[in-house]
């Protein structure tokens, strides 16, 4: 295996200033959640996923979303990509997915005005597909899913490097700055 990246802490202004927005956490809240991150490792020496782990106790009802700031950066060699992943238990429980269905961190995005902070948007999508039977009375289906509760310091998200090629006739010479959509 090639040791081709790092996981690294966005300042605590960075993490703070989304931790206010996404999670809803108050001043105090939020510097212990900074204090408290675990940076992303393995489960095991033959996973190939890094676990991403959520920074504060997150409530999902069915359908619903968040942005989960990781407080994590990736400083990663050109070449190579970090792919980010639901992790597979809570896609089989509860239909987790990720609302850009895989995310993709690049190396150049490490040096974004927001420091690559990755930011993982998850829906808890339990409700789909368990859609059960019409009763007599009203004939309408009733939906039902699983509220999923994500603890601090559970992991929920895996990333995973990859290399990558590109073209022959590649000569791309734009810089990035910010994700989400940033380049274009």
């Amino acid at each position: 295996m090639e040791r081709i990246a790092g996981f690294e802490k966005v300042s605590e202004d960075i993490f703070t200033a989304e931790a206010f927005e996404s999670l809803d956490l108050l001043p105090d809240e939020a510097h212990e959640a900074y204090e408290a991150l675990k940076y992303p490792e393995r489960a095991t020496k033959g996973s190939a996923g890094y676990d991403f782990y959520a920074p504060a106790d997150i409530t999902l009802a069915p359908g619903e979303s968040v942005k989960v700031p990781t407080g994590m950066r990736a400083r990663m060699e050109d070449g190579w990509v970090l792919m980010i992943f639901p992790r597979s238990g809570m896609g089989f429980k509860y239909r987790l997915m990720l609302d850009n269905t895989v995310g993709v961190i690049d190396a150049d995005y490490y040096n974004s005005d927001n420091e690559g902070h990755i930011m993982i948007k998850i829906t808890n999508n339990s409700a789909l597909g368990s859609v059960q039977k019409c009763t007599p009375d009203d004939g309408e289906p009733e939906i039902s899913g699983k509220v999923l509760h994500i603890s601090a310091g559970q992991a929920f998200a895996q990333g995973v490097f990859l290399p990558f090629g590109i073209t022959t006739d590649d000569d791309v010479e734009n810089e990035r700055n910010g994700g989400f959509g940033s380049t274009g």
